[in-house]
């Protein structure tokens, strides 16, 4: 579970006139499903409302206002500000722009005769969150000036760009990986991407790690060395500036606003090629070290009865069961957690998933886990099984096709679909929710089984963040009813084998 819960879960519950049009949407929905079923009485009803789901998926972005940016087009010499979206701010400065990190400033100097009126003083946060007051009090606040006398003024330009700066935070949530994407990268690809690379990066709260995690994102998007803006005490200067990032919804891309009508399957692509190098870089890395251990008379990895363990570049590992992976069986992958929301029976798990037909491995990322490590993985499997979180966010690193299981625990039921369900289908993924039962719940276990925490979770989110936390977060794990989650390893099962067949008559 990610920290923006505790905005909008609760403001999810209490806003009854939303909860209204979500029921109409509910009850539509239902509709449609059934006229398929109808139409289409040999498909299965789970596959019918997928297909639905994803078509309503897609409309979400819609939903958002369509009306012109105030700042789509900038006169130069100006600064135009757009403050009508709910999630964030965007200016845009055109003209001669100049940085001066000392005063947090960016300096857009006018012609000594220019009219006064022409003058304007804007500050602006540079993070997507803008309705989230606790989160946007942490990021820096940038004051943008045009004017013909600044004080203190920039003498003179010591880096010259002819490309467009898009300035931004990497502050906030950063550290977390679904708002390192929600947040951030996917952000950072909507406002970027109609550059073509021509632009430069100025990054205010710059990290280290944040560039080395995601540089290989980072120069799919710019063929420039970013900017880190609070330490960098050169003058750059540019020609034209953006100012925040642009968002649409959660980990998703609308691509009617964008260049191209480019979408999440898009950036999907934008990863592919970012990540490509490095991880065939990956692969030569650890056949050397096979011929070297071979050479050494070291004996290779080896295959149990139950599972072998392996380090990938030392920052991730993963437990693989015995057969080979030349083997004609789909791949399962089961992202595991430490501590809250674990699978407490995981083993019951591997087994279920192999008896069900799949190669399974069991996937403990670090956090130094190198990303390309866990797309390499996600990549190359067919099926993600997890429990609701922000590690769920690496469904965006599976190909289009592929199913994506998502375990439920009580009381996130909202969350788990809006942050990860309906994202999950606009990429194309086969997405299938178990939400567990009260009895599948370690709450289960100190709870009366008529508390309100297991039967009203609603209720007792709406006390708040820090009870929902405290209850539903922190201090749950899950005892999966093998019973009930073989038929979700089935249904899994059936989807790669209905892409197999499709794929092997589409060759014919």
């Amino acid at each position: 579970m990610v920290h923006h819960h505790r905005a909008t879960l609760l403001l999810h519950h209490n806003q009854h006139s939303k909860a209204g049009d979500a029921l109409l949407l509910m009850l539509a929905g239902f509709a449609v499903a059934s006229c398929l079923l109808l139409l289409l009485p040999s498909s299965p009803f789970s596959a019918a409302m997928d297909d639905l789901l994803l078509q309503l998926g897609k409309t979400r972005c819609d939903q958002e206002s369509r009306a012109p940016s105030p700042c789509s087009a900038v006169a130069n010499g100006t600064i135009c500000c757009d403050r009508t979206a709910r999630r964030t701010d965007v200016c845009v400065m055109r003209g001669d722009i100049r940085t001066h990190a000392a005063s947090n400033s960016l300096f857009l100097l006018l012609p000594a005769n220019s009219s006064a009126a022409r003058a304007s003083d804007e500050r602006i946060r540079p993070y997507t969150r803008k309705w989230e007051s606790s989160v946007m009090s942490t990021i820096d606040e940038l004051r943008l000036r045009a004017t013909t006398e600044p004080e203190p003024e920039p003498a003179r330009c010591d880096v010259r760009h002819n490309v467009t700066a898009v300035v931004f935070s990497t502050g906030g949530y950063t550290g977390n990986v679904y708002h390192e994407f929600n947040d951030g990268i996917i952000p950072l690809y909507i406002t970027a991407r109609r550059y073509d690379k021509k632009v430069v990066f100025v990054m205010l709260e710059y990290h280290d790690w944040w560039i080395t995690k995601y540089g290989h994102i980072v120069e799919q998007l710019s063929d420039y060395a970013p900017v880190d803006f609070a330490n960098d005490t050169r003058t750059h200067c540019f020609r034209e500036a953006v100012v925040g990032l642009r968002i649409h919804d959660e980990l998703a891309i609308d691509a009617s606003r964008m260049p191209g009508n480019q979408g999440i399957q898009d950036f999907r692509h934008m990863l592919d090629d970012a990540y490509r190098d490095r991880i065939k870089a990956i692969v030569e890395e650890e056949e050397e070290k096979a011929v070297a251990d071979s050479e050494a008379g070291l004996p290779p990895p080896p295959r149990s009865s139950s599972s072998s363990s392996s380090s990938v570049g030392g920052g991730m590992k993963i437990l693989r069961a015995t057969e080979p992976l030349g083997d004609d069986k789909p791949r399962l992958v089961i992202v595991s957690r430490n501590g809250s929301r674990a699978i407490e029976n995981e083993a019951d798990l591997v087994r279920a998933a192999a008896g069900a037909g799949f190669h399974v491995e069991l996937l403990q990322p670090r956090p130094d886990t190198e990303l390309a490590e866990m797309y390499r993985v996600l990549n190359g499997s067919d099926v993600m099984v997890g429990v609701h979180g922000a590690a769920m966010t690496h469904f965006l690193f599976m190909r289009p096709g592929s199913v994506f299981i998502q375990v439920v625990p009580l009381g996130t039921d909202w969350a788990a679909e809006n942050y990860y369900g309906q994202p999950a289908r606009r990429l194309g993924l086969r997405y299938i929710p178990y939400k567990i039962l009260k009895s599948e719940s370690s709450l289960y276990r100190r709870y009366s089984s008529d508390d309100p925490v297991l039967t009203d979770p609603v209720t007792v989110n709406a006390k708040g963040w820090q009870v929902t936390k405290k209850v539903y977060l922190d201090g749950q794990n899950v005892r999966l009813d093998m019973a009930r989650f073989r038929r979700r390893l089935r249904e899994a099962y059936a989807h790669w084998a209905t892409q197999r067949r499709r794929q092997q008559s589409n060759r014919l």
